[in-house]
């Protein structure tokens, strides 16, 4: 009965706050200042309440469809690469989502908790909105950023692929403007990337901000750097040893995109591990955009920015 109770106030809850539609789900909610799904609402309550993070813990941290992928499996590598061998590792037969599970879904049956230390969870959820536990604790967060237009290009393939079969697809158009007014999962994308950024200025040691952009660019400085930023630097023997490269290649889009775990696998039953893999380029934007939607953007990013000292190189067509 109580858990009865519990639910029902939980979607009361949910049914006051304000509403839009969703670009994979049919409704998205305003909650805590950021809009999600009913189903991350549970989530997010569960987390903040219950979670228990540890000073070991790492978190890697994104807005959707900037590099979670990615980071995920270039942390994992770098934090358990005395237990596993290049040619036997878990990133060979297992989707990086599955290793370093969203701490959110953390009440799906299906999730697997890690339970050795350092523990890697994932999270999509905005800075204010993690659990006391995380921000007050020594736990490390990687947080990963992308340029908007490439992220907004990224989402809206995305969750077009993975949307629910009832739903109508948004054109081009319709998820653009969604995007400006910031209803997307998770978004504003301005205010969750803000959240990590200033955290990184006042908390260096707690969070650790990067550019997809530049991970694409000088792999080798940022996956050095995530390492020692996490406590666990490359000593100069394994970097004489060809081990840094031997992660990169391991981790990169090509090699994970063309595993069969990731052409034919499935996460949590229902997502194809396919669409975690589309292109992992920059500026591919500049095929879709039309000139003046190139200009408003360009304008909101300057905005959103402005004062920060976030900034994003954006190549023009």
């Amino acid at each position: 009965m109580a858990e009865e109770r519990q639910m029902k106030k939980e979607d009361e809850l949910t049914l006051s706050l304000p509403r839009e539609r969703g670009w994979r789900v049919p409704d998205l909610y305003l909650f805590q200042q950021f809009w999600c799904p009913s189903i991350f609402i549970k989530g997010v309550n569960i987390l903040q309440k219950q979670f228990e993070a540890k000073d070991s813990d790492i978190i890697v941290a994104s807005f959707p469809k900037s590099g979670t992928t990615w980071l995920k499996a270039i942390a994992f590598a770098i934090v358990n690469r005395q237990y596993f061998s290049i040619h036997n590792h878990p990133l060979l037969t297992s989707n990086p989502h599955q290793l370093v599970p969203f701490v959110e879904l953390m009440h799906f049956p299906d999730t697997h908790f890690p339970t050795t230390e350092p523990r890697l969870f994932g999270t999509h959820i905005p800075f204010p909105s993690l659990s006391e536990s995380i921000t007050e604790c020594d736990s490390k967060i990687i947080y990963i950023c992308r340029n908007p237009f490439d992220t907004f290009i990224s989402a809206w393939d995305y969750f077009d692929k993975i949307k629910d079969h009832s739903l109508s697809a948004l054109t081009m158009d319709e998820a653009f403007e969604m995007y400006c007014n910031g209803i997307i999962e998770f978004g504003p994308w301005w205010s969750h990337m803000l959240g990590y950024w200033n955290e990184s200025i006042v908390r260096p040691n707690k969070v650790l901000f990067l550019k997809y952009e530049d991970l694409k660019e000088n792999v080798n400085f940022c996956v050095k750097r995530v390492a020692e930023f996490l406590g666990f630097p490359f000593t100069q023997e394994e970097e004489g040893n060809g081990v840094v490269e031997s992660i990169i290649k391991l981790c990169s889009f090509e090699k994970m995109k063309g595993l069969e775990v990731n052409k034919s696998g499935m996460l949590f039953k229902v997502l194809e591990n396919k669409h975690f893999f589309r292109k992992g380029e920059i500026g591919d934007w500049v095929n879709y955009f039309s000139p003046s939607m190139t200009e408003k953007l360009s304008k909101m990013v300057e905005e959103k920015l402005s004062g920060s000292g976030l900034s994003f190189e954006i190549m023009h067509s």
